[in-house]
């Protein structure tokens, strides 16, 4: 099996050439890539056309929209609402915005499967963010080009662990950015059978996203430090780092985190021969998806009950 952010004994719900592997990567792709952006004034500078603060908005309003979208793992409509975005991006001839617009256009791709497509705008979006003299998004691209390689298994993990070290401390001043390198760096120390310093990695993501109260993305923080643990066959810990996850992803209301969260704690307790929990979960999972309207995706989990020939004999579990 490919690396994959959900690598090692979590299973996938959809295969990985519909985006599902990468769970929340790209919502949070998208929430590292489009910080908020002020248009400064004052009394003495002359007055910019309203048209400007009108288109402005309206990408506002679409990255917004793409960011939903994402969310509950709907990758083609993101990328549509991306797709307008940058022609009003265009418009408004900000390379910050253009550059970070085209950077989550290629992200959706690369969650798509489209791979050759997200790699030729991730290098135009590298160009441009040199020539404007932006060193932050370049080291940003770099980081997202290297990370979507070692998850289609383009690159050996050690080439791209060096490459984000390389990158990543050009990244401190922005902070989503700065946590977006430290997740990069712990998925390649994962590879790598680094364990204990991938997880201290993660960590350090999820101290930047927990403080600035950014809920999704910390809730994939714990997700990733459960599979870690997984990986590592730290089962108990494991289910603790996705009861975490679940706690943050209520809080957010983020439906497809949810789902995922109990999908992989299912699993989890599958491999420790829980089938009573694994079934339970699994559930759980099902019922998200179908009340999200996706069918295909509750089958897929519903699969795992039938498998485990537990559905119509499950013990009450313990209160304690």
């Amino acid at each position: 099996m490919k690396h994959t952010e959900t690598a090692g004994p979590f299973f996938s719900v959809i295969p990985p050439e519909n985006g599902q592997n990468c769970r929340r990567f790209f919502f949070l792709l998208l929430a590292a890539v489009f910080l908020p952006v002020f248009f400064v004034s004052c009394s003495t500078a002359p007055k910019r056309p309203a048209e400007i603060y009108t288109i402005q908005s309206m990408t506002d309003t679409l990255i917004g929209q793409a960011n939903k979208e994402a969310d509950q793992g709907n990758y083609t409509e993101a990328l549509s609402l991306l797709t307008e975005a940058w022609r009003l991006a265009v418009m408004t001839d900000r390379p910050s915005l253009r550059i970070r617009v085209n950077m989550g256009r290629a992200n959706a791709l690369h969650a798509l499967g489209r791979t050759p497509e997200a790699e030729k705008i991730w290098r135009d979006a590298e160009v441009e963010a040199a020539f404007a003299g932006e060193p932050v998004l370049v080291s940003a691209n770099r980081v997202y080009r290297t990370r979507s390689m070692l998850l289609s298994g383009r690159i050996n993990p050690e080439e791209a662990l060096s490459l984000v070290l390389e990158e990543q401390e050009k990244l401190q001043p922005d902070k989503l950015l700065s946590a977006m390198g430290w997740t990069a760096r712990g998925l390649a120390e994962k590879d790598l059978g680094r364990y204990a310093e991938a997880e201290t990695s993660i960590m350090n993501a999820l101290a930047i996203h927990d403080k600035e109260n950014y809920l999704e993305q910390a809730a994939y923080d714990w997700y990733l430090i459960a599979s870690i643990r997984s990986v590592a066959g730290n089962y108990t810990s494991a289910i603790e780092a996705l009861n975490q996850a679940v706690r943050f992803d209520r809080r957010a209301e983020n439906s497809f985190g949810l789902a995922m969260d109990w999908t992989a704690a299912g699993d989890v307790y599958h491999k420790m021969e829980d089938e009573d929990s694994a079934v339970l979960s699994w559930r759980r999972a099902a019922d998200i998806l179908r009340a999200m309207d996706k069918p295909n995706q509750a089958r897929e989990v519903e699969s795992r009950v039938k498998q485990s020939g537990r559905q119509d004999n499950i013990r009450t579990p313990r209160a304690d």
